[in-house]
């Protein structure tokens, strides 16, 4: 029998490898982002305090309907830089989540720079 290895436990371990080396501060909290099947979320979080500053997603109002593509994750990344602009944040950390640099991970990176964000 051929067993499927699970994806989601090493994309866990990953990011755990990753969240070792960077961290988010008050001057520059971390970009988050979490990609599910229909759904792409980004938080700003300053992890001294284990806050979360401000947050965007695909089921937003201005971006509901377009959550499982590659539009709506840099939908998705242009509101949370208007936010975190709004907020007086313009410099993050970028955190992929232990995802690939490609799709919608990607989108919602350049999304955010298109914003306004430094990263």
């Amino acid at each position: 029998m051929i067993t499927r290895p699970n994806t989601e436990a090493k994309r866990i371990h990953r990011h755990k490898r990753v969240r070792g080396k960077i961290s988010g501060t008050a001057e520059m909290p971390r970009l988050s982002v979490y990609r599910s099947t229909n759904h792409i979320y980004a938080q700003i979080i300053d992890d001294v305090k284990g806050v979360t500053l401000c947050s965007a997603s695909s089921l937003d109002k201005e971006i509901k309907g377009k959550g499982g593509n590659k539009e709506g994750a840099k939908l998705v990344g242009q509101l949370i830089a208007k936010v975190a602009l709004e907020k007086g944040i313009d410099t993050v950390v970028f955190d992929r989540g232990g995802y690939l640099y490609h799709g919608r991970v990607k989108e919602v990176a350049e999304g955010a720079r298109e914003g306004g964000l430094k990263f």
